[in-house]
């Protein structure tokens, strides 16, 4: 992983940072570097702090997937940010490259999920068989046999995108686990967290992240 951070966001109680497609929010059993390893890192040289650091991780995206990833400094940010999470105050925003063009260009999908954490796979299931899952789209454009979407997350789940996506026959780009024929380079997927939206842990100001659109590149 590269250790030069890319910080997009930063207080005395929050630090919100560019995650690239391939890199660990959190570290795992790979013993890889994770984004969270570097972030500690960072405030440990910046701040001269000594010992152990406190950071609070409360959300994350899976590896293959970029965008922004808001961690805590303080408990007190972490306890006001799992709050908002909570009260469903935070707002994302997600792009993803899709195979094909959807006939409806904008539609709220509603899904029941069930994730099966050996295979790391989350499936469609019957009505009440799962965790309800929620999730609107729009189509922004197409170019050839491929459309980017602007999705709007209403509930957060296991793979939910790259699941829903799926279902309807729109699997996002590079996404072999859920029907993906394209491979991209750095097992990314096409799909960008490009928006979040939060409230500051003291000050109760509003803070809108953003990161560009993805462009096809394949």
């Amino acid at each position: 992983m590269n250790s030069k951070l890319k910080i997009l966001y930063e207080d005395n109680h929050l630090i919100a940072v560019y995650k690239p497609a391939g890199t660990l929010s959190q570290g795992d059993k790979s013993g890889d570097v994770s984004l969270m390893d570097e972030v500690k890192k960072y405030i440990k040289e910046t701040y001269k702090k000594p010992g152990n650091v406190f950071l609070g991780l409360v959300h994350r995206l899976d590896r293959n997937v970029d965008g922004i990833v808001l961690f805590a400094k303080t408990s007190k940010g972490a306890s006001r940010l799992s709050e908002q999470f909570r009260l469903h105050s935070v707002e994302k925003i997600y792009h993803a490259w899709v195979a094909g063009i959807p006939l409806e260009k904008e539609k709220t999908l509603i899904n029941f999920l069930r994730h099966d954490p050996n295979q790391n796979f989350t499936q469609i299931a019957d009505e009440g068989g799962g965790d309800r899952a929620e999730l609107a789209y729009e189509t922004v454009k197409s170019e050839g046999d491929f459309s980017l979407l602007k999705i709007t997350l209403k509930t957060g789940r296991h793979h939910q995108i790259r699941a829903q996506l799926s279902h309807i026959g729109h699997p996002i780009v590079g996404d072999s686990k859920y029907g993906s024929t394209i491979k991209l380079p750095d097992q990314k997927i096409a799909l960008t967290e490009t928006s979040f939206s939060f409230t500051t842990a003291t000050t109760d100001e509003r803070q809108t992240i953003e990161l560009e659109i993805p462009k096809k590149t394949w």
